[in-house]
């Protein structure tokens, strides 16, 4: 591989360059290379803008009869992007830059020829005063009057922008600083009685947890003290509550557990016959001399004070019970 790499070429001894033939080329050839628009044109036959750095495929030639010291010139061939027309620069090492010869316009060119113009002047006061000390005090007089002129007239300008001018910059840039001292203040206050209300709260909050806490507490202890046995529910005598109405409309008192269970002696079952309730203020009397003859006649009396007589019942719920003793008062009566 390294053989077809080589750079350095034999040569035999008896090899004479003056017998290689020469290619009859033309003086004024061209060759295709690539390059970019060195400036902004616009193209003369359509109007359209190519901005710097576009790229194209030219075609360069050497300008004839045309030397910079010593340096060729040379000119390069482009077509316009939208109608093709052809537009031609060439070099300027004198400026070293490219100058615009055919097709289409330079842009920006009056900044240019301003630079240059401002660059010739300064070449020629240097010239002139190199050899002239007194173009040199003349110039220096010059310059410094021109430069007091631009001085007075600025001066004048700010004094005049002042008195046309109707807004205190100075009384707004402190009147701004006042107020973003008030607004800092104000935040500031507005931070500390929401802090403030927050504690308040939190304070309040522990305040009543606690109190229901003791009230939760304080119940729990009444509700232990006040517990009472289970057979307490016999011997307490509790309210009568209107449990329901009759067909009369008297109210009936609630009924108690116990009665339920028991069963009450005024009820009408097989002792309701047997019983007789006794009178609470007035004792029993016993019947008189003019009884009735007739059993039949005592012993209706007896149904009759039956009936007469309502049942009385005790605090505690009995009834006090008495025997037939007065059917047989009556019949021993009768018989004397």
């Amino acid at each position: 591989m390294s053989e077809r790499k080589v750079l350095n070429k034999y040569y035999p001894p008896d090899f004479d360059p003056s017998k290689i033939p020469k290619l009859k080329l033309p003086k004024d050839r061209q060759y295709v290379v690539r390059l970019m628009a060195p400036f902004n044109m616009r193209c003369k036959t359509c109007g359209e803008y190519i901005y710097k750095g576009k790229k194209f495929n030219a075609r360069k030639e050497t300008v004839q009869n045309e030397l910079y010291m010593g340096l060729p010139i040379f000119r390069f061939y482009i077509k316009c992007t939208r109608c093709l027309a052809e537009i031609t620069f060439k070099t300027d090492p004198e400026n070293t830059d490219y100058a615009m010869e055919h097709g289409a316009t330079r842009n920006f060119q009056a900044e240019k020829l301003i630079e240059e113009e401002e660059k010739r002047i300064q070449q020629e006061r240097e010239e002139e005063e190199l050899n002239n000390p007194m173009k040199v005090l003349e110039n220096r007089t010059k310059d410094s009057k021109m430069e007091m002129e631009v001085l007075e007239n600025l001066q004048e300008l700010k004094e005049l922008n002042q008195r046309q001018a109707q807004v205190d910059f100075e009384g707004m840039i402190d009147r701004y600083r006042e107020m973003e001292q008030r607004e800092r203040e104000r935040e500031k206050e507005e931070d500390e009685r929401e802090t403030k209300e927050m504690l308040d709260r939190a304070l309040v909050k522990r305040l009543r947890d606690s109190d229901s806490e003791e009230e939760e507490s304080s119940s729990s202890k009444s509700e232990k003290s006040s517990t009472d046995k289970p057979t307490d529910i016999l011997t307490t005598v509790k309210p009568t509550e209107a449990q329901g109405t009759t067909a009369g409309g008297v109210k009936r008192a609630k009924v108690e557990s116990w009665e339920r269970s028991v069963g009450t002696l005024g009820s009408k079952g097989a002792l309701g016959s047997l019983v007789v309730r006794k009178k609470p203020t007035t004792a029993v009397s016993k019947p008189s001399a003019a009884a009735p003859t007739s059993q039949t006649d005592s012993k209706a009396s007896t149904a009759d004070s039956k009936k007469a007589s309502p049942p009385v019942t005790s605090q505690n719920g009995s009834s006090s019970l008495s025997l037939l003793g007065a059917y047989s008062d009556s019949d021993s009566n009768d018989s004397e």
